[in-house]
């Protein structure tokens, strides 16, 4: 079956908040958000930078504060949920982080605005620099999907032939020069999750007129195909807390591949937990399980 396109134009857009309600959420920083913004969007900064782990209580505190966000910004359920960022390479992605937390949090409408702001206002879209002010409503309690991990899931899932573990870091991740986005030291493990695959998440985007966008379904594959991953494979996404990942898990759904799932707590989880094990040779010679002393 066709998954329903998550991505939506700018035109796609206007006529859906002409004609449903619609609810549209900015995840880009409060500076950038009062500079200029699609009118009526509310500003949800912690889309991007909640920091979450994967204990029980970890999960559940990041399901109740954003059942509260979420419900605070007017979803209850009626509502279509769109999110957006400046541009889908450079926020990490931030729009896609929403649009995976809604999807975990069994939300059924939920948007990511192709092309971003820079794609809204290259075709007319205004742009607003007044603060939204919605009107709260009770976000629906519903059961969670089956696309977040563990990580006793993820050490369990280790060597497991049957599961793809990717890795979607930059390089420099990935190759143990840092440890995340936020500098080479910020985590107090470099390296990579032992057998692991890895597509920089870059690779699933091209150039557009205005600014990046997702890949084609087919060349989606034909990046996963270079690693030797299948839409018919178990996926284990990562990244260093789920922003990027999410990225890459709407590239896949929309490409097809059938059972994704995300270790949301990532990285940041991950390399501060001394008992859990990484691979910190060299990518190109071979993968081994170390434990950290």
């Amino acid at each position: 079956m066709t998954p329903s396109p998550v991505l939506i134009s700018p035109a796609d857009l206007q006529s859906l908040m002409a004609t449903e309600p619609t609810v549209i959420i900015d995840t880009r920083d409060a500076d950038t958000y009062a500079a200029g913004h699609l009118p009526g969007a509310v500003h949800m900064r912690e889309i991007f930078t909640f920091l979450a782990t994967s204990t029980a209580e970890g999960l559940e505190a990041l399901k109740s504060s954003f059942m509260q966000h979420f419900g605070a910004a007017g979803l209850s359920g009626a509502e279509t949920a769109v999110f957006y960022e400046d541009a889908l390479n450079t926020g990490y992605g931030q729009s896609c982080r929403g649009y995976y937390l809604l999807t975990w949090l069994g939300y059924p409408k939920v948007k990511v605005l192709a092309g971003g702001f820079p794609g809204w206002k290259a075709e007319g879209g205004a742009v607003s620099t007044a603060a939204a002010t919605p009107v709260p409503a009770p976000f629906p309690s519903l059961p969670t999907a089956d696309v977040m991990l563990t990580k006793d899931q993820v050490l369990a899932a280790l060597g497991r032939p049957d599961i793809t573990l990717l890795d979607v870091r930059d390089i420099d991740e990935w190759t143990g020069e840092s440890s995340s986005p936020y500098g080479r030291d910020f985590a107090p493990r470099k390296g990579r999750l032992p057998g692991a695959k890895w597509i920089e998440w870059y690779r699933f985007m091209k150039p557009g007129a205005t600014g990046p966008q997702m890949k084609s379904p087919l060349e989606v594959q034909a990046e996963c195909a270079t690693a030797g991953i299948a839409p018919t494979d178990t996926v284990y996404l990562y990244c260093f807390k789920g922003a990027r990942a999410s990225n890459t898990f709407l590239a896949l759904k929309q490409a097809g591949f059938s059972d994704v799932r995300m270790y949301f707590g990532s990285w940041n989880e991950w390399s501060r937990d001394p008992a859990l094990p990484i691979d910190d040779s060299l990518p190109l010679a071979g993968s081994a399980l170390k434990k950290a002393a």
